[in-house]
């Protein structure tokens, strides 16, 4: 038998990369919000200026019936064809990864990154590959960005379960394709609330195994004590209170798929147990004999396995990820926020008997513009708790909602509010952030009460930009990082002031209060 404690650096590995520079690039406007609600997700790319069919000095355009858009199959979708929309609404050149956007003379309305377009504007390479959100007339929003080349659509882009137009979502449908095609053992890598259960829901139902068991077990919320026995049994008798024999989740799990999810909190003492089950397909009871098992292996985890004080063995994490897939979390698929926030309220709707509060092509304008305008602050937003927080925002919003819609007040104040006609784009010249000192950075946070929209607007860069320098800085935090003692503690200090306790942990009054109803801890 092998040495457990080897780390096999043999096995065969498909790796999701997903970050925003993986492969080609090219500049992507995808629907997020449209009165034909079925059109949200569409997309379309931007071509480059020096294209044979877009010479220098004829720019693309951008307005009611052209360009045509496509489905996430790569179907055809059809223009925007909305009647508050100008035939030429924006004009659009691409140059590099340089776009120029400029609003003709009496066309219809035009709001870009949340401020009304007078004038021509300059995008550069930091903002388009943050997103850039734009409202055409008052129905019609719109996303900008400098994306990945998505894949070709393969049959594994018709799967509901995992929703998202983007290039990042294309390729994570393939990659759960291309394991479901397989026996190996996948390990599932992604932050709090990216879906990594879906994932493995849609690789077990694609799989040979698909009529067999999918056992999802929840390794933070077994005793250590217990583990062993949880995960492969026990026979009568073997500790006190064992009357009778107990099964465990392998042997449940036998001719399907086991899914442990939170990997990374299996005991220190059971991972040589759990490595051994997965080299030999074999386990041991507690007290009982060793017996064969036909299990496939899916485990999931937020955690860095590899970081340095792990008491995570190498050896296991190297054979849990035979087949490994990342996710990314929301914040860098911003495109997909549209689709994903219609598909829940659509779902929340007939739930909560909310149905007739959605819009349809036969709304009034008025309530056409105010879903538009929380579909353009949605996709503004961060969302640190990534698809789970969409999810949870989408009941508030109706469960607030009866007859109309209804933003409810801490929902305003998480989700920001739409800039005033007098700010310009074209005022405010963008900085890069090479070439912003670690003190003007600080002052602009402390200024601004670390909330990061205020921040990027006082140094003149993209919110993504502020954002990369806090997760990238040893002085400064996201609330998202922050550990939940420590904010129980910080709390305790000043009496559960969500207020004072942000300002001690330097981060925003917004950012703590969304960690803290994610974290489950009481505040006011």
């Amino acid at each position: 038998m092998p040495d457990e404690t080897d780390t096999d650096l043999t096995l065969p590995s498909v790796v999701a990369a997903l970050s925003a520079g993986y492969g080609a690039e090219e500049v992507v406007l995808s629907i997020v919000f449209h009165p034909d609600t079925s059109r949200i997700g569409d997309w379309v790319v931007v071509p480059q200026q020096h294209r044979e069919r877009h010479p220098p000095g004829r720019p693309w355009v951008l307005g009611r019936s052209r360009p045509v858009f496509s489905t996430r199959r790569g179907t055809r979708a059809g223009p925007l064809d909305d009647p508050h929309i100008s035939r030429h609404a924006l004009q659009v050149a691409l140059a590099g990864r340089q776009l120029v956007m400029q609003r003709p003379a009496g066309a219809s309305r035009c709001r870009v990154d949340g401020r009304e377009l007078s004038a021509a504007v300059t995008l550069d390479e930091d903002r388009l590959r943050a997103g850039v959100p734009l409202l055409l007339g008052h129905a019609v929003v719109l996303l900008v960005r400098l994306t990945g080349q998505r894949p070709p659509a393969t049959p594994g882009d018709g799967d509901l379960l995992l929703r998202g137009s983007s290039a990042s979502m294309a390729r994570v449908r393939r990659y759960a394709a291309q394991a479901a095609a397989t026996d190996l053992d996948v390990l599932i890598l992604g932050e709090t609330g990216t879906g990594k259960e879906l994932v493995a829901a849609t690789i077990h139902a694609g799989s040979a195994r698909a009529q067999g068991p999918l056992v999802t077990v929840n390794m933070a919320a077994i005793p250590p004590e217990l583990a062993a026995a949880a995960l492969f049994g026990s026979a009568r008798g073997a500790f006190t209170g064992a009357t009778r024999a107990g099964i465990g989740y392998f042997e449940q799990a036998q001719g399907g798929t086991l899914f442990l999810d939170e990997i990374g909190d299996t005991p220190p003492d059971i991972q040589p147990l759990l490595l051994r089950a997965l080299q030999q397909r074999e386990i041991q009871a507690v007290g009982g004999a060793v017996q064969r098992v036909d299990v496939r292996v899916i485990s999931a985890t937020d955690a860095d396995l590899q970081a340095d004080g792990s008491d995570f063995k190498a050896a296991l994490r190297h054979r849990l990820a035979v087949c490994e897939i990342q996710l990314p979390p929301l914040r860098e698929r911003p495109e997909d926020i549209g689709e994903l926030l219609w598909h829940f309220l659509d779902e929340a709707s007939r739930e909560l008997d909310r149905e007739a509060v959605l819009p349809d092509l036969h709304s009034p304008a008025l309530s056409i513009a105010a879903w538009a305008e929380l579909f353009h602050r949605a996709v503004t937003y961060h969302w640190p708790g990534n698809v789970r927080e969409l999810l949870n925002v989408s009941r508030q919003v109706l469960l607030a909602s009866d007859g109309r819609l209804v933003l409810p007040e801490h929902l305003a104040g998480v989700l920001g509010g739409a800039a005033q006609p007098s700010q310009r784009i074209a005022a405010a010249p963008v900085r890069q952030m090479r070439d912003i000192t670690a003190q003007e950075f600080g002052q602009a946070l402390q200024c601004n009460r670390y909330a990061i929209a205020g921040t990027a607007r006082q140094l003149r860069v993209s919110r993504q930009a502020v954002y990369r320098r806090i997760e990238a800085s040893n002085t400064y935090l996201l609330a998202s990082q922050i550990a939940p003692d420590d904010l129980r503690r910080a709390l305790a200090q000043h009496g559960g002031d969500s207020v004072a306790a942000a300002g001690q942990l330097r981060v925003s009054v917004a950012g703590l209060r969304a960690r803290l109803r994610g974290a489950d801890i009481e505040w006011h």
